[in-house]
């Protein structure tokens, strides 16, 4: 099934299609094609080029330096950039504190930092993880004790995603003990010049480096980067939260990665046949492709409502099961098609080599990099929790 288009939306299509054909790096490209990792000057140069043009925050209000993008314009951005292997934006800032400055930051804040997300002189890092309260957010550690006109910062976050890369990170720290968990934490903007900063490469289980431990000795923050009221932190996290999932559900890279499925499966042969013709292989991509077809609708439904001011209950978690079930699915297909050319952790060597199609050299460093997404942004037995909470109401 495909989405039926207005002759305005099929125009902006076309727009975004010749647009990437132009702008859009080979050599770019072709690194996200063979799913090798990109380094930060990659997405800086894309990012810059997508400024150019004004889309890299096409969904943000015009008053803010975006397009007002609706909900089928975000979705023909995103399909299009995946089917072109373009990279993917950072969301941190543009997706994650962006909308938080919008709704909760004051004026000066706003107008501060918001220019600085779009322009690429900051670079955002999210700290809201801990090595004991990860799902269980709630239950974080690191405060932020009141001193004059500054914060005294001092804790430990982990799993901070590029933050090698960031000068910047927004934190969600405790600022009074006691009581209910929820209503002692307040949301923090960090300048990770500051004295008292240390931040801790973390290996993952593919051998990529993406993620940091960051740790903070008596980190003084003026008062004035607090957004929010102090201990209103958490409705924050909660907003933000909404967008993360949302963002993790990553519809557009499903697709794509659907689509080279089925190529695979037309490509490889098993018993003289191609893989796509055998009945059990054919019935679960049938599965899978209905499962994100389903998810394409309801994510465009989530954002329309979004879009009209419309408060958004489980759906995000909804969608972030959803999302990430489906992505895992489709890398273990790829995986059973390629079979023994899955192997784990090929050489640079063995990507020159005929022991796969185009692109799936690498199978195995996806495969298993993706099996964190049903665990980050809480994991997916929590939103179910949180799905089962919300239908008993």
């Amino acid at each position: 099934m495909d989405l039926s288009y207005s002759p305005e939306e099929l125009a902006f299509r076309d727009e975004v299609r010749a647009f990437l054909a132009e702008a859009l790096p080979p050599d770019i490209a072709a690194r996200v094609a063979a799913r090798r990792e990109l380094g930060k000057e990659d997405m800086e140069r894309w990012h810059a080029l997508l400024q150019g043009k004004g889309w890299l925050a096409g969904p943000w209000p015009v008053a803010f330096g975006g397009q007002g993008w609706g909900p089928v314009e975000q979705h023909i951005f995103e399909e299009e950039c995946c089917r072109a292997n373009a990279p993917r934006i950072v969301p941190f800032g543009l997706k994650m504190l962006g909308p938080v400055l919008m709704k909760y930051g004051t004026p000066g804040q706003q107008a501060e930092y918001l220019p600085r997300i779009l322009d690429g002189r900051d670079w955002w890092c999210q700290g809201y993880s801990e090595p004991g309260a990860g799902s269980d957010l709630a239950s974080l550690k690191t405060r932020a004790e009141r001193d004059g006109d500054h914060y005294v910062v001092n804790g430990q976050k982990t799993w901070t995603t590029l933050g090698q890369f960031a000068n910047r990170i927004f934190c969600l720290v405790r600022t009074r003990a006691g009581g209910k968990p929820q209503e002692g934490i307040s949301f923090l903007l960090v300048d990770l010049d500051t004295p008292g900063i240390e931040m801790r490469p973390i290996r993952l289980i593919e051998g990529g480096y993406e993620v940091n431990e960051v740790f903070f000795t008596d980190v003084r923050v003026s008062v004035g980067n607090l957004v929010g009221g102090e201990n209103e932190g958490w409705t924050i996290a909660k907003f933000l939260l909404g967008h993360e999932r949302t963002n993790i559900a990553g519809v557009g890279f499903s697709i794509q990665a659907f689509e080279q499925l089925k190529t695979l499966a037309q490509t490889v042969r098993r018993g003289g046949k191609p893989l796509i013709e055998n009945p059990l292989f054919a019935a679960r991509m049938a599965s899978v492709e209905a499962e994100l077809e389903a998810m394409k609708i309801t994510n465009l439904r989530m954002l329309d409502r979004a879009a009209r001011g419309g408060r958004l209950m489980a759906e995000p978690s909804m969608l972030k099961i959803k999302g990430t079930v489906i992505r895992q699915a489709i890398n273990d297909l790829a995986r059973r098609a390629l079979g023994p050319a899955a192997a784990p952790f090929p050489s640079e060597e063995l990507d020159n080599l005929a022991i796969a199609p185009e692109g799936h050299a690498r199978n195995a460093a996806s495969y298993f990099n993706n099996r964190k997404i049903s665990i980050y942004g809480g994991s997916n037995e929590i939103q179910r929790n949180i799905l089962a909470k919300g239908m008993m109401r």
